[in-house]
This record gives structure tokens, sequence and C-alpha cells, in this order.
């Protein structure tokens, strides 16, 4: 059983023959995928082909093992990214694999929203990482999306003690929040959002303080920093207003990291002095390759990061369009599927 795009923002539950897996490769029954934001802009936007199955965020049990596959064995529970570099190009050797070609090939047939994925060869043997007993699915789904999340604080040149500002107290920006706690405890994290349960939720998960956007926001960021601004703003939000805003938080030197897409065709609008004459920067921040990914798997099996407060809500996959209606309607923070 698969989730199948139909065109459009449609999907309908179809029936698909369970192929075996090939040289290199695992077959994998799905125990629990998330609803990622980035498979909802796709539904929204229309963009994914007729026929596609999206979902990469998932934890799953090897049921079958293709020729040459030594590090695993039937029924041991795995987690797996569906996007991995080649690790040999030129824009890998400079640090930007997920802009690396071979990063954007999905290697999870026919993909997460399906009770069995075969993963391709590169991510079986590059992505895949068997859990230990003591790691949840409910913790494990996360390893995906916070190596995303990962990827964009380590690029916002944040210092070890400073005031980081995260725009959205959604499921992605709580996912901020919490990663940022586990990587620089001291740090002093600002949660932004105009939904007062939201901000009740970051200041429950260690949030130093949670504001509405706006003159609230400026107020609780310049208490946080003495005055300075953030060192970075993290914007889980996206569009030109939500940057505007981001530039506004900042300090001089401080930094604007885009975490979320932007509506087609939108540009931004900012004066540019308010960029060149205090040196902030601006960078978009897109996916997390497998060196965040080892990094969060670790924190995970630490103990240091867990994300599993953010599960909302768990639904079977039949009731796939009940959960994207939910997320559509901003109820949730994190939706699981269970085939």
């Amino acid at each position: 059983m698969v989730i199948a795009c139909r065109g459009g923002d449609l999907t309908a539950v179809e029936e698909r023959p369970l192929p075996p897996p090939g040289r290199g490769e695992l077959l994998l029954k799905v125990r629990v995928v998330g609803l990622c934001g980035t498979d909802l802009f796709k539904l929204d936007n229309g963009t994914a082909a007729p026929g596609t199955v999206l979902g990469h965020e998932l934890v799953g049990e090897v049921a079958a093992r293709g020729g040459g596959v030594d590090g695993f064995r039937d029924g041991d529970r795995v987690a797996v990214p569906h996007h991995v570099a080649c690790g040999s190009c030129a824009l890998c050797r400079r640090g930007a694999a997920t802009m690396c070609e071979a990063f954007k090939e999905n290697l999870l047939a026919p993909g997460g929203f399906a009770d069995h994925v075969v993963v391709k060869a590169r991510a079986t043997a590059r992505g895949a990482r068997r859990l230990p007993e003591s790691l949840s699915d409910d913790v494990a789904v996360f390893m995906e999306p916070a190596a995303c999340v990962l990827r964009g604080v380590l690029r916002g040149g944040l210092a070890p003690d400073g005031v980081a500002v995260v725009q959205g107290g959604g499921g992605m920006g709580l996912l901020h929040l919490l990663v940022l706690g586990a990587v620089s405890p001291d740090i002093a994290t600002v949660v932004v959002d105009p939904l007062p349960e939201r901000r009740r939720l970051a200041r429950e998960l260690g949030a130093a303080a949670a504001a509405a956007p706006g003159d609230d926001a400026r107020a609780a960021v310049g208490e946080m920093s003495g005055g300075l601004g953030a060192d970075a703003v993290f914007d889980t939000v996206g569009g030109a207003a939500l940057l505007d805003s981001a530039l506004a938080l900042t300090r001089y030197g401080g930094s604007v990291v885009l975490f979320a897409h932007a509506p087609a065709d939108e540009h931004a609008g900012f004066e540019l002095n308010t960029l060149f004459k205090h040196e902030r920067r601006v960078l978009g921040s897109y996916s997390g390759g497998l060196d965040e990914q080892s990094r969060i798997f670790s924190l995970m099996v630490d103990g240091v990061l867990d994300p599993s407060p953010l599960v909302s809500h768990r639904l079977p996959l039949v009731d796939f369009a009940a959960g994207v209606a939910i997320a559509r309607r901003r109820e949730s923070l994190k939706i699981l599927f269970t085939p």
C-alpha cells in the first residue's frame, strides 16, 4: 500500500506490488513515517508528479536484504535518509554536499508514505543506521529533519553563549529550539510566534523567552542580548516579511538563516545598507548531509536530544488526507503515520 500523488494536492491509496531488494539494497517494512513541511509544500503547490510517493522521515524494520548487504539482519530497526551525496564531486569537497547532483536523487523507492520501501544501495551503505534498543522510533524518526536543522545552526555563526532567535513555533521551529539546546546548552533562545499556546510550549521545552512578533519580540531579544540583538535568527516560516523582521532582530555582524520555502517568485525588498554597513549575513540552509546526520544520531543515542515531545498526532497511513488537513489548519507539530 502506498499514498500516491494524483496531481495538484490530490492523493489516493494504491496497492502496488512489493519489489525485491537488488544488490546492496534493503527492503524495509515501515514502522513510522513523519509528515514534513516539504511534503505539505509540494502538495499545496502541486509540484509532485502524478504517481509520486512522498515521505522521507522514517524508521523501518529490515524485511529482506539484497546481495552483498552484510551490516544488517532481518528484523533490525533502521533509520535512513532519502538523500545521500556522492562524497567526491567538487561541491562535496567544498562542503556543499547538499548541493551535490547525486544528492537530489530519492534513494527510497517508492517513498516513505508506504508500508514497505526499498533503500537504494548508496543510502544502505552510507546513510542507514541500525537503532539500539534504547532509542525509540519516535526519537529516531527525527534523524533526518534534525540533521537539516543542525546544518543551519552550524552555519549561523553562533557564539557558545550567544543569543538565538527562532521565528516560528511550529514543529520545525521547536525542533530548532531543541537542537540548539543540545549542541550549545548555554545559548539563550527566543522563540517568536503569534500563537500563545505555541509560545507556552516553547518555554516548556527550554526557550529562554517566547514572544509575539513585533514589539514584544524586539523587547525580548533586547533584554536577552543586553540591547545588542541576536547573534543569529533562524526563520522557519518563510517569505520576505519574515526576512525583514529577522534582520531587525539581529545584532551588527549577526546572521539570518533562511530555513523555509518562500512563496513562488517572491523577492526580498530590504534596504541593502542594513546588510552592508552592519556586516550582517543572510544565508540559506537546505537539507542536511551525512555529517549532520551522524552527529544528530549520536546526540539521540546519548540521550542529549529527544524531539519526541513534538509528536502531536499518530494516525494510520490510510488516514493520510486527514493528517494533511490537520497540518494545514496548523493544529499539529509533528504528525506520524503508522502503516
